[in-house]
């Protein structure tokens, strides 16, 4: 019989422990902020995202401020990045996402104090309600400054929020609706309190103007089994009150066309109120921002490779009616346009090609990127003087071994 040796299990403990790497690579998508609120009287946390190309320039974003961001930070953030700028994405613009963490939930995202749940019975757990307006006081008064001051904010600004956290939207909504620009309510709490937020709003939207404001409204599935969205109007219970409450939210939103707000809504019948946030942000960025992603014939004139359209006066009419929508300067994003000037190259329009690095060099004078890519365009010209002072115009503005290569290639070859 063979005997196989023993390993003293201290040995084997520091075999294992020898055989993991030292140190393990981390992949961030934000940075922990902090400030102190005097309106609250504690310290506060948030979690904000910056969008990358941000440290090479001098863009400045919209801000999305989330409630709840404990919970839906990173799903959010990884939509927007996805909808804005992965594979030629621009269904919206970049945003600087800002979550707002929760320390005590019911105080700050509930606009007054009570302590019935939505079937009538009194909740314990709801002692602390009624914090709302102090909360909104704390975003307002000094969350908003302290953001503008420290990140490179533009004004567009847009809430988003679910559950109590769309209490909280509806409640700005009504009361502060000049504080954001956009809001996105999923599955709101308008039972709160026997529906005294859904009382004041039937004269606020009859009464008020909300140009220049925008809604998207999500609704889940929380009917109970066999019922649908006809047979739960005509229901009174307590089980049902959740979703009433926002039906009887939307029809009163319908009801006021007139008030110039930008309304649409979901009803999402395959999702519950746990799982409704992500479908509804989706779809609300895509209302939201309908206008700022290219018009489909606009982006087919673009690609046709024997269109006479000049594209710098199309891109140019278009961001000049986003900027109004914005409420500020929007320039054509450098990465659509860069990928537009290769697409041109690719297809032997040279002269499209030159415009689009041209126009990028123009709106983004301090990006190597720009230059780096008009070397590009030039090298393929076999234009080596041009080439060789784009590249070096790029590595001024940032270092970088790939233009490096390319130039030192040109240099040689000359």
């Amino acid at each position: 019989m063979k005997f196989y040796p023993i390993v003293p299990l201290f040995l084997l403990l520091i075999l294992v422990s020898c055989s993991r790497p030292s140190k393990v690579d981390e992949i961030s998508i934000g940075k922990t902020d902090s400030i102190y609120s005097k309106i609250l009287g504690e310290s506060r946390k948030v979690w904000v995202y910056v969008p990358a190309g941000a440290s090479d320039s001098k863009k400045k974003y919209p801000v999305l401020y989330l409630l709840d961001g404990d919970a839906h930070f990173s799903s959010v953030v990884g939509m927007i990045q996805q909808l804005s700028s992965v594979n030629g994405n621009t269904v919206c613009p970049e945003m600087i996402v800002v979550g707002i963490p929760n320390t005590d939930r019911t105080r700050d995202l509930t606009p007054t104090r009570s302590l019935l749940g939505p079937d009538g019975d009194i909740e314990k757990d709801f002692k602390t309600s009624g914090g709302g307006e102090k909360f909104v006081s704390f975003i307002s008064s000094e969350l908003m400054p302290h953001i503008e001051s420290t990140y490179p904010v533009a004004p567009y600004k847009v809430l988003v929020g679910h559950s109590f956290g769309g209490l909280t939207v509806m409640n700005i909504v009504i009361n502060h609706p000049a504080m954001f620009n956009s809001y996105v309510a999923i599955d709101p709490s308008m039972w709160w309190d026997k529906r005294k937020l859904l009382t004041q709003a039937k004269d606020v939207f009859k009464e008020r103007k909300f140009d220049g404001k925008s809604l998207f409204l999500g609704i889940a599935n929380t009917m109970p089994p066999g019922m649908d969205t006809l047979q739960v109007r005509l229901d009174t219970s307590g089980r049902t009150n959740h979703i009433r409450s926002i039906i009887t939210l939307k029809d009163i939103i319908k009801d006021n066309p007139a008030n110039g707000l930008e309304f649409s809504y979901k009803y999402y019948k395959d999702d519950d109120h746990g799982s409704v946030p992500l479908i509804t942000e989706y779809d609300a960025f895509h209302f939201l921002f309908g206008f700022y992603n290219m018009p489909d014939e606009l982006k087919s004139q673009l690609s046709d490779i024997h269109g006479k359209i000049d594209p710098v006066p199309a891109l140019t009419a278009h961001y000049q009616n986003v900027s109004r929508r914005m409420g500020y300067a929007m320039l054509p994003p450098e990465g659509m346009v860069n990928e537009m000037g290769y697409y041109y190259m690719q297809q032997g329009m040279k002269d499209k090609a030159l415009s689009m690095f041209s126009l990028n060099i123009h709106n983004y004078p301090e990006s190597a990127n720009a230059y780096d890519s008009m070397g590009d365009y030039y090298s393929a010209q076999k234009d080596k003087d041009k080439a060789i002072a784009s590249y070096k115009r790029s590595l001024e503005l940032k270092d970088n071994a790939d233009t490096k290569k390319k130039l030192e290639k040109l240099q040689a070859d000359k």
